[in-house]
């Protein structure tokens, strides 16, 4: 049974957690997940880490919506850093699954972007952990989470 760590934010504007989740659970059934919840996008390192030192996660899922304005952007930006530094300090990956309030021009937009964003992590913390070597034969071909892939490069 392998360890999988997810955490969110009350501050999301939609359950992420559960699309990564489904996603992750639909591949297989050799996970268990232990989900937290914070209040916002700078406690996500933290909570991260915790899962991994006391928890035993061998891979977290990082969940969270900043808003649209330049402070939000910056939070977001902070806790990037955070999540970067506990990866390397446990050696551990943290898929950050963030959507911006500002990537979609309404809210019918933004929902579906964040799920299918959230959707698409847990389908890539399926693969880190049970089949990297997909991931592998996925590369060039310019995968865009939550978004219309970009597919690869004319003439290569």
């Amino acid at each position: 049974m392998r360890r999988v760590g997810v955490v969110d934010t009350t501050f999301a504007r939609a359950d992420l957690a559960a699309a990564a989740v489904g996603a992750l659970q639909e591949l297989s059934t050799s996970v268990k997940v232990v989900r937290r919840t914070v209040p916002g996008i700078k406690d996500l390192p933290v909570a991260c880490q915790k899962l991994i030192e006391e928890e035993g996660a061998e891979l977290v899922l990082a969940l969270g919506m900043p808003g649209p304005k330049p402070i939000d952007k910056q939070c977001a930006h902070e806790a990037t850093l955070g999540l970067q530094q506990v990866q390397l300090a446990t050696n551990t990956h943290i898929l950050e699954v963030f959507v911006h309030a500002d990537e979609a021009n309404d809210e019918r937009a933004l929902r579906a972007l964040a799920l299918r964003r959230a959707r698409e992590h847990g389908i890539n913390a399926y693969r880190l952990l049970f089949r990297p070597s997909e991931l592998t034969k996925l590369v060039g071909s310019g995968q865009r989470e939550g978004h219309r892939d970009a597919g690869p490069l004319a003439g290569g």
